[in-house]
């Protein structure tokens, strides 16, 4: 029976630490890291072995995806891509499925596993965390534009704060009669 959340993360660190904490108060959570996550964690002074105490990891380390199999052996309830790149969200938006998050979204999507997107870029300005200071960014109307897209994607809700994305996992959990592991404070 499908008992697990899937939370694949791509090479952003919007929000990136938050997110992280979120999917660590989730109950049977696993880890799909993108070869960009895998790039961008150390960034953030975040390591893969701190993380394997809560998570199980899967690294994008096949041309053809292999960890998407576990999709087809009924362990996934729910696919999480969080924080997604601007690039990650135009695959997605458009059905190019060439990394591990992409993979893992596409393929819940034909098997009608309901997927939450954490995108980046969704405001005319957007103001992140880089490693080193804060940076104010302004999304071209072509990733708006994706969003938007990505929006109307079968099985998929769109999310633009860490706020609306514990909503989203609240109001998941609740459909799934399960609760956080952990308090919010």
């Amino acid at each position: 029976m499908r008992s697990r959340f899937a939370w694949c993360i791509t090479g952003s660190g919007h929000f990136l630490e938050e997110s992280l904490a979120l999917a660590a108060r989730l109950p049977d959570v696993d880890l799909f890291l993108s070869a960009a996550a895998e790039e961008v964690l150390p960034i953030y002074k975040i390591g893969i072995e701190d993380l394997r105490p809560d998570f199980r990891i899967f690294r994008d380390k096949t041309a053809s995806a292999v960890p998407v199999g576990t999709l087809y052996d009924d362990v996934y309830h729910t696919v999480v891509v969080a924080p997604a790149t601007s690039n990650t969200v135009a695959k997605c938006a458009f059905g190019i499925s060439d990394s591990l998050p992409t993979n893992m979204f596409a393929q819940a999507g034909k098997l009608g596993i309901p997927g939450i997107v954490f995108a980046c870029d969704t405001e005319p300005v957007v103001v992140t965390k880089s490693p080193h200071d804060w940076v104010t960014l302004r999304p071209r109307r072509i990733e708006l534009e994706n969003v938007e897209r990505l929006r109307t994607i079968d099985f998929c809700r769109v999310v633009a704060s860490p706020t609306e994305l514990e909503a989203a996992l609240d109001a998941r959990l609740k459909e799934l009669s399960l609760a956080w592991t952990t308090s919010s404070s």
